[in-house]
């Protein structure tokens, strides 16, 4: 079984950050020993050099290999410089074994709100996702903005501006997890054979209605994938449960 913590929107700053509650959702994440994290982008709250220097030394504690995204927070105030700087790359490909491959997208620009993916990153996906379907291979992708609307967010905006186009991309090649952060609530969504999932704020103020904190957990087997919600210092729900993709 493949165990993934799924991680979104810190927002590491002075005023929208909870140290307390990070501190708390580090030792739950590290206790599930889960065999990699995926954070989904806004680890900052504006983009500025300390904020980035601030969350690295928080993004240390984790135990577990560590993916990121950026988010448009992170792209704020040459944020999309210092991201490659201090974090890495700000799309990627890692492969798991023989079966399991994670795309990050970068959906971000720079000092805008609105996610966009863009013409030459959206080939080299399609070019990825033709090689796991060539590979049979497990198939997630990740990325900051949400693809399709998010029930409890009030007024739609900033979703993918070119939604359309990535959905259709990653729905006809039967990409089995879509991850994304970005609107605070968690969510999923089933569309064909692709489970797209949303997670909650991991540790910021900024939360709407009674919503929690929180972090997602997939566990994957060859038959199944099970996802979790867990509400930090709080209780763990069952959030789906679907079968495997058959190949």
């Amino acid at each position: 079984m493949t165990v993934i913590a799924h991680i979104s929107d810190l927002h590491t700053s002075k005023s929208d950050f909870d140290e307390e509650v990070f501190m708390q959702a580090a030792s739950e994440i590290n206790n599930l020993k889960p065999d990699m994290i995926v954070l989904t982008g806004d680890l900052t709250g504006h983009g500025y050099y300390v904020e980035f220097e601030q969350a690295k030394k928080y993004l240390e504690m984790f135990e577990a290999p560590l993916f990121v995204v950026p988010g448009n927070h992170d792209a704020r105030n040459l944020g999309y410089q210092t991201f490659e700087e201090l974090i890495g790359e700000r799309s990627w490909k890692l492969s798991v074994g023989e079966d399991l491959t994670v795309i990050g997208l970068d959906s971000s620009s720079p000092d805008e709100d609105r996610g966009h993916i863009g013409g030459p990153q959206h080939m080299w996906l399609e070019h990825q996702l033709d090689e796991c379907v060539i590979n049979e291979n497990f198939s997630i992708v990740a990325l900051h903005h949400h693809v399709i609307s998010i029930p409890q967010t009030g007024r739609e905006r900033n979703v993918l501006s070119d939604a359309g186009d990535i959905l259709k991309t990653l729905t006809t090649h039967e990409v089995d997890l879509i991850l994304s952060g970005h609107k605070h609530v968690p969510n999923i969504w089933r569309i064909n054979e692709t489970i797209v999932v949303n997670a909650g704020s991991l540790c910021s103020t900024k939360l709407r209605g009674n919503i929690r904190n929180s972090y997602n957990v997939y566990n994957i087997t060859d038959d199944e994938i099970e996802i979790f919600l867990n509400n930090v210092g709080g209780e763990k729900l069952l959030f789906g449960k679907y079968p495997r993709n058959e190949l």
